[in-house]
């Protein structure tokens, strides 16, 4: 009869249940008796043998929001046709929206287009660190949940009203359509700091393969940009057309990314990891509680910046280096045979190169680290090949650059400057990658996702500085 009893219990005990308890006796099996709002009291795992990643589900999830967390700066930044078109020089007798060809929207560039590009990485930039810094203390107060979906869905509605703006004449009120577009690029960039902290702090939780596949998603997300426009100018329709393609498709992938994660919040791999994250900070969680970091055990903000310092340093580093140049000064460089009437040399040239070119780069060395993590438990170094990447911001202002008013050209080959490129960006990623892997490592468990937050306010600041730092040297050159 006991034995019939005990079969009976575990047959009917719920799956993520810590008791095994006869519903219909008194007799049961453990000293709590099963209910959802019960707290429970050991810290063993609530599942024995951990749920498979199904059909690696989880892992291309991560993927596509990595490339969520880059795809609205990067459509707006790689955009460079449809932006130079709104702020061209405007013929009092031609201002149709077919009637001006590549060439002539470049023929002499205004202040303006010219500036655009580092007035846009200033004001995707300081929003961006505010909210990077800040996510740490808003996980306090708005749940994960709230911060995952509201983010992308006002991102998503903010990025359909750049796309409306883009069958709108805004000619005679370039100015006025600057300060909105800054606004939209500054309120969209402070909602994917907001969207990015969460997501780093989720993914922190989960084995360095996730980590290094939301850091290629975000590599991924710039070559996805970069393609688009070189798609759009391919098939010959005039800025605003190409401009309006451009800006539906990077809905479109907003819209999949939301759908992604609300998908991923079902899978019970997900919440495993969540709850064992959960159980790691708060010991005497309820199993229905959200899964945040608000009352566990306590966490020394002072102390995890002790021991991650050295790659908050490198991630500020690269950032602040890359952004210095990218693309703020590197949009600016033109091919050696620019005006000889070859496509490739006036309108593929700057989207290729500057932008395709560089994210391939960049997913390249995020590959790399994938496989060679070196230098691996050597933080200083991993310091000082971050701050060697400065000698590439005199290098790229040597270019080809136009226009230009002090400095001359001494870098005029177009082989010389892909190179450049192509090894800028492979560091960048690189770096980037190995930074945000070893981070984990070196703090404790309940203290991984706090280090990756902390680790988002550094590129922040990076961002940040680096963007401060293009406008200056644009009127350098």
């Amino acid at each position: 009869m006991l034995s019939r009893k005990m079969s009976e219990a575990i047959n009917k005990r719920p799956l993520l249940s810590t008791t095994m308890c006869d519903s219909e006796s008194e007799d049961c099996l453990d000293t709590e008796i099963y209910d959802a709002n019960v707290s429970i009291s050991d810290k063993k795992p609530f599942l024995k043998f951990p749920p498979k990643d199904r059909y690696y589900l989880a892992y291309i999830v991560f993927y596509l929001l990595g490339m969520n967390t880059i795809i609205p700066w990067g459509f707006f930044i790689t955009a460079d046709e449809y932006w130079m078109y709104k702020f061209r020089q405007i013929h009092p007798n031609n201002t149709g929206i077919n009637n001006y060809t590549h060439a002539e929207i470049l023929e002499q560039k205004t202040d303006l287009q010219a500036s655009f590009t580092s007035y846009l990485n200033v004001a995707s930039a300081i929003p961006n660190t505010i909210f990077l810094i800040s996510n740490a203390f808003l996980s306090k107060r708005i749940s994960q949940r709230t911060r995952m979906l509201g983010s992308q869905s006002l991102t998503m509605i903010l990025f359909i009203i750049t796309t409306v703006f883009v069958k709108i004449n805004t000619d005679e009120w370039q100015k006025s359509f600057l300060i909105i577009t800054l606004t939209t690029v500054a309120l969209v960039n402070a909602l994917s700091a907001i969207f990015g902290g969460s997501l780093l702090g989720i993914v922190g939780v989960f084995s360095p393969i996730y980590i290094t596949a939301m850091l290629g998603g975000q590599s991924l997300g710039g070559i996805f940009a970069a393609l688009t426009e070189i798609c759009a100018l391919w098939i010959g329709a005039s800025p605003a057309i190409s401009g309006l393609i451009y800006f539906i498709i990077g809905d479109i992938v907003l819209l999949f990314s939301l759908i992604a994660y609300v998908i991923l919040e079902k899978e019970e791999f997900f919440k495993y990891h969540m709850m064992r994250n959960l159980r790691e900070q708060q010991p005497n969680f309820s199993v229905n509680t959200e899964a945040n970091f608000t009352d566990g055990q306590r966490v020394s903000y002072k102390q995890i910046l002790k021991r991650i310092w050295p790659y908050g340093l490198s991630i500020f580093l690269v950032f602040f280096i890359s952004m210095a140049v990218y693309p703020a000064i590197t949009v600016l460089i033109e091919s050696q045979g620019k005006g000889k009437g070859y496509a490739w040399n006036d309108i593929y040239f700057v989207p290729v190169i500057t932008y395709l070119t560089f994210s391939c780069g960049d997913y390249l060395g995020r590959l790399l680290c994938g496989h060679l993590q070196w230098p691996k438990d050597k933080p200083l170094l991993v310091v000082f090949l971050s701050a060697l990447r400065g000698l590439f911001i005199p290098a790229f202002m040597l270019c080809n650059a136009q226009p230009r008013h002090n400095l001359p050209v001494y870098i005029k080959n177009d082989i010389l400057y892909i190179v450049l490129t192509i090894f800028f960006a492979i560091g960048n990623g690189y770096l980037c990658n190995i930074s945000f892997v070893s981070t984990p490592t070196v703090v404790d468990s309940h203290e991984k996702e706090i280090a990756s937050v902390m680790m988002g306010a550094f590129l922040g600041l990076g961002l940040t500085a680096g963007s401060s730092l293009s406008l200056i040297l644009v009127k350098i050159l």
